[in-house]
């Protein structure tokens, strides 16, 4: 079993951020199977390997070298390109293409579709990131009617709803880091994320979505939109709603009347099997295995299959226009 270097620009609060703490805890799980540990590429920390410093060994075949960070990875791929690589994807979008020599691990199958189309000849894998056995139901009084966090959130949600909620039941607003989020959302009755405006800003996806579902499966009612990888989980009607339905108007109307009924969610557990630690053990150790046994091959062999690049597609369409016309003229 080949070594793991996940590669993250730097690993303090300056990185903080969802993809940040998803990584991490991939990372912790493979070290349950495997040799595995960090390598920054941005900054030097005293406890970590630095990727310059790396590269520079003689023997690195017995080395994967792990990409997650969607906006450095066509900088870092290329420079990588005679090494074993893979690819953790969240979000979609970035604009760059990889070649099959690259695996990749996808954290939804929204993301997976979408990689699936790009690189047909990549092999690639669904490992949804880990929902922590901590965020759960624990049963205690909600004092907070409806959780909404600032980021992420859009100028609708936050300049709108929030405010004609307020003069109707208690709202949280958090605008800052929580510690304790499961707390925070064993508080609340109801909690809202629209993401939708701020994956459009940043011209790229919702890869996952993690809190919607931590806050479900802390018995939350969650009102959501439904982009990228949200739509993985999500299912509007039956298990969570689809907020910015048509008016702000009829917004309020629908969170109020779960607010008034104050029982809490209800997710089965059976749901949430497929995010918690030992299924995405289990799934990772299958990955690992396999893509081990692909780099043995590639060490053997070239890739040999044709590539959606421009010129083959220009060659298939002319090809397909060629045959047509052959049908019309027998």
């Amino acid at each position: 079993m080949r070594k793991l270097y996940f590669l993250l620009p730097g690993t303090d609060s300056k990185f903080a951020c969802g993809g940040l703490f998803a990584e991490l805890k991939t990372l912790s799980i493979a070290q349950t199977i495997c040799d595995a540990e960090v390598v920054t590429y941005r900054q030097r920390e005293a406890d970590k390997l630095f990727l310059d410093d790396v590269i520079k060994q003689q023997n690195l075949n017995n080395v994967i070298f792990v990409l997650s960070w969607g906006f450095d990875v066509a900088k870092l791929a290329p420079k990588l390109k005679f090494y074993n690589t893979l690819y953790h994807a969240h979000s979609a979008g970035y604009g760059f293409k990889l070649p099959a020599s690259v695996p990749i691990i996808t954290v939804s199958r929204n993301t997976m579709g979408y990689w699936g189309q790009l690189s047909p000849n990549s092999l690639i894998y669904y490992l949804p990131n880990q929902i922590s056995d901590e965020f759960t139901n624990l049963n205690v009084n909600r004092d907070i009617d409806v959780l909404v966090q600032v980021r992420k959130s859009s100028e609708y949600l936050i300049k709108h709803l929030v405010p004609a909620l307020q003069v109707k039941c208690n709202v949280f607003v958090v605008d800052s880091f929580v510690k304790d989020l499961t707390s925070l959302f064993n508080r609340a009755k109801v909690y809202l994320y629209d993401s939708a405006e701020y994956w459009a800003l940043q011209g790229v996806s919702e890869g996952f979505g993690l809190q919607p579902l931590e806050a479900m499966a802390c018995g939350c009612h969650v009102f959501s939109s439904i982009n990228s990888g949200l739509s993985d989980f999500l299912d509007p009607g039956f298990n969570c709603h689809k907020i910015a339905g048509y008016s702000k108007e009829y917004d309020v109307q629908r969170i109020l009347r779960i607010v008034s009924n104050s029982q809490p969610f209800n997710l089965p557990n059976d749901f949430l099997a497929e995010y918690r630690l030992k299924n995405i053990t289990k799934r990772l150790q299958v990955i690992l295995d396999e893509l081990n046994e692909f780099f043995d091959h590639k060490q053997r062999y070239p890739s040999n299959i044709p590539d959606f690049n421009q010129i083959r597609l220009t060659q298939l369409k002319f090809q397909q226009i060629l045959s047509k016309i052959k049908k019309k003229v027998k």
